[in-house]
């Protein structure tokens, strides 16, 4: 259902590059998803602050401020917010995320959150998520008990010890049954937001493999594991392959952004699904691997769900 949420405070640190602007011009700048009349105006009616103390739009920036923006209460999105448990013991838990469902706070979303939504719906478990999927995903989320897991695990996902695989529908093409694509991933100007992930050589490293599980004549399923874990890592490599993920409104042909550059990484529309999830135990030190039922759309023709 919708709610109204109580609004959000978001901070950000003056570093040396930022010194001299305005505060204006900083807003403007750096958060383009409101035009620089709508942040005059917050800006004059207080909801701006530098070290908890009221400002002008002119007021020069300085090294070492915090910056805070007051956003007032607004009503979210209605999204699904159930969180089916896969598994749980004394350190770990893991829940299915539905698709729309982000798991922390941004944009829009506040309570409607996997964050918010675990303080509220298992309030006596102090579970925290130790990876991120994106708003459009669904599948397998790991969440922490203890500082044993979260140690653990957070090391498992940078040192890429961990095997995630995931299922999605792409367009019709020529992509190979068995596919690498080693595309790297950084940050490119953007008209809504300032900039986005996209494939750009002068990006960060980036890995994935993958096979084709069934062809149809409008779309293609595969299965794809990623060895590393950039922002939007499949839509971008699948993109840059020449197939990009059916219906997806953002990333084109060669993982790029859509010329009109009107969608926003979180627009939905395609299939994506965390479907598997191999990892190293914090306590036990076993291999433990725990698998999100895939959504019928997902399934090859015949497949048994698991």
């Amino acid at each position: 259902m919708a709610v109204i949420n109580s609004g959000w405070t978001y901070a950000d640190r003056i570093t040396a590059k930022l010194v001299g602007r305005t505060v204006l011009d900083f807003y403007t700048t750096l958060y383009r998803h409101s035009d620089r009349a709508t942040w005059q105006h917050r800006i004059e009616a207080g909801q701006v602050l530098i070290n908890d103390r009221p400002v002008t739009p002119q007021t020069i920036l300085e090294k070492g401020q915090t910056l805070t923006y007051h956003r007032s209460p607004w009503c979210e999105p209605e999204v699904p917010l159930d969180l089916p448990i896969l598994y749980q013991d004394q350190d770990l838990w893991a829940v299915q995320k539905p698709v729309g469902l982000p798991v922390l706070p941004g944009g829009e979303f506040v309570h409607h959150t996997v964050l918010q939504q675990l303080k509220y719906q298992f309030p006596d478990s102090p579970l925290f998520p130790l990876h991120r999927l994106g708003r459009g995903t669904s599948g397998v989320l790991l969440l922490g008990r203890s500082p044993l897991a979260r140690q653990s695990l957070s090391q498992q996902f940078r040192d890429h010890h961990c095997r995630k695989i995931y299922r999605t529908l792409v367009t019709p093409g020529d992509l190979p049954d068995q596919f690498e694509c080693h595309q790297a991933i950084g940050k490119l100007p953007y008209a809504q937001l300032g900039y986005l992930y996209a494939a750009t050589a002068e990006g960060k490293p980036a890995f994935s493999k993958g096979r084709v599980l069934a062809r149809f004549a409008d779309k293609t399923l595969v299965e794809v594991e990623i060895q590393t874990g950039r922002p939007h890592q499949i839509r971008i490599h699948l993109a840059a392959l020449g197939c990009p993920l059916l219906n997806d409104p953002l990333y084109t042909v060669g993982g790029i952004p859509d010329a009109s550059q009107q969608a926003i990484p979180s627009d939905g529309g395609y299939w994506l699904h965390a479907h598997h999830l191999g990892f190293s135990h914090p306590r036990t030190q076993t291999w433990t691997e725990i698998n999100a039922p895939l959504p019928d759309a997902l399934q090859m023709p015949g497949e048994k769900n698991r």
